[in-house]
């Protein structure tokens, strides 16, 4: 699909996510581009490419859903900030961030794809957050454990500076503390290699991925690290790690619930 076909408005533009004319999501265009990517030589080997999900947190606001108790659906949603009452508070936070994620792969699940792959949550200021950090920390805490009780691997795509303006401190104790970093910012090959080396976003964080943009276009960097070591050889020294430029990554679009 040509981005240049696609209407945008009210949408945040990203070269990979499908959306038809009317604004609606291109179903085959998606299956289409996720069958493309896994055509890489890492999801021949069993590791299927990644998704990155917009990420927002609206609080209550008019034709948006936004939750009045610990529910989504059918389902009861253990709540580490206790009972949603349908302010904008954490604990509704919490939940709506819960039903995004869940709405997300169920997007993902009825274009006939596997959900368990690597999930990058997207925090950017382009998107709708709250003047209380801590309660846009909790929409993402919300994202974060539905997907790991679903099972799949969850990191975090951001600039330092977005990540803290929007979601502040994170404690020991958040599920955020410990996820993988995909760090934005780099202008070029070299300093989206030394990006390897800024520090997380969460203290407890690690920077596995960097972004760098060249010719209006971004390049991700696998940070030599976080590429798997190649089995040792007997009959020759074990190869140095490969810097890897990875663009198996695929927007998905979390629709708001109305």
């Amino acid at each position: 699909m040509n981005r240049n076909d696609v209407d945008w408005t009210g949408y945040i533009p990203a070269i990979t996510t499908p959306f038809t004319r009317q604004g609606d999501l291109d179903w085959s265009g998606l299956a289409a581009q996720l069958a493309w990517a896994g055509q890489s030589a890492e999801a021949a080997g069993g590791t299927p490419a990644a998704v990155y999900v917009n990420t927002a947190a609206t609080g209550p606001a008019e034709s948006l859903w936004w939750p009045a108790g610990n529910t989504y659906g059918e389902t009861a949603v253990s709540n580490p900030y206790g009972l949603c009452d349908g302010t904008a508070s954490p604990a509704c936070a919490y939940v709506h961030g819960y039903a995004m994620a869940a709405t997300s792969a169920g997007i993902l699940a009825a274009a006939g794809q596997d959900i368990h792959r690597m999930w990058w949550l997207d925090v950017e200021f382009g998107n709708s957050w709250l003047w209380d950090k801590a309660v846009n920390a909790a929409e993402l805490e919300g994202m974060t454990a539905y997907l790991q009780g679903a099972g799949v691997e969850v990191g975090i795509y951001s600039t330092g500076y977005q990540f803290n303006e929007i979601a502040g401190d994170v404690s020991p104790g958040s599920n955020l503390y410990k996820l993988q970093n995909w760090l934005a910012g780099p202008d070029s090959a070299e300093s989206a290699e030394e990006y390897c080396g800024a520090p997380p976003l969460t203290p407890g964080g690690t920077v596995t991925t960097t972004q760098f943009t060249e010719n209006d276009l971004d390049y991700n960097y696998r940070c030599p690290a976080a590429v798997p070591a190649p089995a040792p050889q007997p009959a020759a020294p074990a190869p140095q790690p490969e810097q890897l430029r990875s663009s198996r990554y695929m927007e998905l679009y979390a629709a708001p619930i109305s």
